[in-house]
């Protein structure tokens, strides 16, 4: 096996899915000790990066969700500091994370997405509900993990839920986007290969976080219940919407919505998977035979391929 040297597991962090990195990071760690790899725990809410540095890290298995980790800052530092990272690089990890521009740019190369809206304090509510219908979703373009997503159901709610969001200071613009009915799909992404499609059928209302962390009746479908031509054209996508952000060779996933009539929509990107228990990279990696220590030294090994 390829000598990593000491290897740092960025865990943590300063953003709202903190209690979440802490869990991926720490299956993380067992995992590459498991294999013989040199890992430790670094949270760099409680010790400064450049210590990585002075305690002589070699590489960065970045698992920091959120903002801080997962939108392109911890990633540049990595960079001046000069140490191999896992996950995606500084542009890809910023359009990754910001979904309003995210979506500009699949919609500039014709990819399917929901219609959307940006509000703001100006924004005719009214006039936005009537546009995308209802129901429709509220959500924050920059947090990961459905933070802050909500489903707007009666007229005049969208008005009262844009209020709350704006005061609870989460990041990025805030947008209003059409509701898909259908089924929830995602498609994992390593070394530009696409992995097996999962479909997601939540217990609640959609996948929000609940469903993705606290519960144990989220089913996961997988391999889903796609024919090989719509698995074929799922795969398609996800290769493009990685590619269109930057995402390269590394680990990510493409979240879908699929309509009634077969119709698939790119929902988002997620340039930092989660590698908890109920996390989906894993799932699928393990369909095709792959543990997830096996999984995590693949994962490992893309820090030197920047």
């Amino acid at each position: 096996m390829q000598d990593f040297g000491k290897v740092a597991v960025l865990m943590g962090g300063f953003s709202s899915e903190r209690e979440i990195s802490l869990i991926s990071g720490q299956a993380i760690v067992d995992a590459l000790k498991s294999k013989g790899i040199d890992a430790h725990a670094f949270d760099p809410a409680k010790t400064d990066l450049t210590e990585l540095k002075t305690q002589g890290f070699q590489a960065a298995f970045n698992i920091l969700h959120g903002c801080y980790g997962e939108d392109g800052t911890v990633q540049g530092a990595l960079e001046a500091l000069n140490i191999p990272y896992t996950g995606c690089g500084v542009l890809a990890s910023a359009l990754g994370m910001d979904k309003y521009r995210c979506k500009l740019l699949w919609k500039a190369l014709n990819l399917p997405i929901p219609d959307f809206v940006v509000l703001n304090d100006k924004s005719d509510f009214g006039a936005v509900e009537q546009q995308l219908g209802l129901p429709l979703f509220i959500k924050p373009a920059a947090e990961g993990s459905s933070v802050g997503v909500y489903k707007v159901k009666k007229v005049g709610e969208l008005a009262e839920r844009y209020r709350q969001l704006r005061d609870e200071h989460l990041h990025g613009e805030i947008l209003a986007e059409q509701f898909i009915s259908g089924s929830e799909y995602t498609c994992g992404i390593i070394n530009r290969q696409a992995l097996p499609s999962i479909r997601i059928i939540p217990a609640t209302e959609f996948y929000d976080f609940e469903a993705k962390y606290n519960r144990d009746d989220t089913v996961y479908m997988c391999p889903s219940d796609l024919n090989s031509a719509e698995e074929q054209q799922m795969h398609q996508l996800t290769l493009r919407a990685f590619e269109a952000i930057g995402g390269g060779n590394n680990c990510g996933r493409i979240d879908f919505l699929r309509n009634e009539e077969g119709k698939l929509y790119i929902l988002e990107a997620n340039t930092l998977p989660g590698m908890t228990s109920h996390s989906l990279i894993p799932k699928a990696a393990a369909h095709q035979g792959v543990a997830f220590a096996d999984l995590c030294v693949a994962i490992l090994k893309t820090a030197w391929e920047k």
